[in-house]
């Protein structure tokens, strides 16, 4: 039987949740995940797209690739630090109080000390949710080619160290393993190891999806951004087979390249600002004087 989600906007329905502070951020999240109905998260590249988000979905996710474009105008080949990410996910909760958020925390940007020292900072501030990848440094975006995976052992010692480090916040561990079958037999480690919930990244099949559903307890992940390596599921075909969080990495970035690309064409070419494509004084003050909705 089909589960079904609240992605459809309907800003009427949505509810203030309690303000996410420390630990309560993490409870808050598994509570959400315990109730079986898939939640998508969405990817935001700074803190006025959190705040769309926010208005109109349950999560929010401090997306690697999205942060260091808007920051850094780089593509998501390892260059923000740790220190980035704290700030980046601080300013985030605090415009988005009541809004799920799962950090993306690469590699953990260095050892096991540093990755621990990390996540007990990011739930001390509200954080729902951290994705801990397996790759080796130097580390690249997961729908690029070329990536080097840490030894499963080496992994295990990183991710054991930050599961000991939280009290309630979700660890979700992903791989970065092309091969199914590897894939799998990593995850399924993972979740040994403690892992709150599991992404192979790049997925390529809803059967790998059902498949790995069946191998499994913890919540599956399924990671969908444009062009990426996995196909364009509905939400529905995603919980047919079992996914539990969908991750959609890069929407809210596209979406601005092509409306800020659009509007600009329209100003050069007929030198004055365009009247359509594009929001208002008013209507962007009020997405500022609004609280986060959730």
């Amino acid at each position: 039987m089909t589960v079904k989600s609240d992605l459809e906007f309907k800003p009427e329905s949505l509810t203030k949740t309690a303000i996410l502070e420390g630990q309560a951020a993490g409870t808050a999240f598994r509570e959400r995940l315990a109730t079986g109905r898939i939640l998508p998260l969405i990817g935001i590249y700074d803190v006025f797209s959190a705040k769309l988000a926010a208005e109109r979905f349950e999560g929010v996710f401090c997306s690697g690739f999205s942060y260091a474009a808007s920051a850094y105008g780089l593509p998501d080949i390892g260059f923000a630090n740790w220190h980035d990410v704290q700030e980046f996910a601080t300013r985030v909760r605090h415009a988005v109080p009541h809004t799920h958020m799962l950090v993306d925390i690469d590699d953990g940007f260095g050892d096991q000390v540093i990755a621990s020292r990390l996540v007990r900072n990011l739930e001390m501030l509200g954080t729902s949710a951290v994705m801990l990848e397996d790759q080796k440094r130097p580390r690249k975006c997961g729908h690029f080619e070329g990536k080097v995976l840490l030894p499963v052992e080496e992994y295990l010692i990183k991710l054991e160290h930050v599961l000991k480090a939280r009290r309630t916040l979700v660890v979700l561990a992903r791989t970065d393993e092309t091969d199914y079958g590897k894939a799998v037999e990593r995850v399924q480690a993972y979740e040994a190891a403690g892992a709150d919930a599991v992404l192979i990244e790049g997925i390529k099949s809803l059967d790998w999806a059902s498949g790995l559903a069946k191998r499994v307890k913890c919540p599956i992940v399924v990671n969908q951004l444009h062009s990426g390596k996995s196909p364009n599921w509905s939400l529905d075909e995603l919980s047919d087979a079992g996914v539990r969080v969908v991750l959609y990495s890069t929407p809210c970035l596209f979406a601005a390249q092509q409306a800020v690309e659009s509007y600009l064409d329209g100003l050069a070419t007929t030198a004055r600002l365009p009247s359509t494509g594009t929001a208002t004084l008013d209507s962007c003050l009020g997405v500022l004087n609004r609280e986060g909705c959730r």
